[in-house]
């Protein structure tokens, strides 16, 4: 029922199809990025034992080196394409208010000023 709902709808991404509403308001973008950086760093941490050190040097060990590498590039190529498409809607975490700016002629508040006494 949710997946015929959201597919009724002409969505924005991917996401609003298989996940409907976000009542979380995840930062899809943003997390993916940090995650797929973060597992790319560990497969190199990972990495440096058998290429440097002679350490665990077998060809399974390897492998799934390279194939943290690759999920790491997943996520985080994911997250860019997140971020430069604009697949995230705009919640309470975009501050889509400081970006618009304030047009309603407001002026600055006065600055206080302490008195000693």
């Amino acid at each position: 029922q949710v997946f015929a709902q959201a597919l009724q709808r002409t969505p924005r991404c991917l996401s609003s199809i298989f996940l409907g509403e976000m009542p979380c308001e995840c930062q899809w973008g943003l997390s993916s990025l940090f995650i797929g950086a973060f597992v790319i760093l560990a497969a190199g941490v990972f990495t440096f034992f058998p290429v440097f050190l002679g350490l665990f040097d077998y060809p399974w060990y390897i492998a799934l080196c390279w194939l943290w590498f690759g999920i790491g590039v997943f996520f985080f190529v994911i997250g860019c394409l997140f971020e430069v498409m604009g697949c995230q809607k705009a919640g309470r975490w975009h501050n889509a208010k400081a970006r618009e700016g304030d047009d309603d002629g407001a002026e600055a508040p006065t600055p206080y000023i302490m008195i000693n006494a």
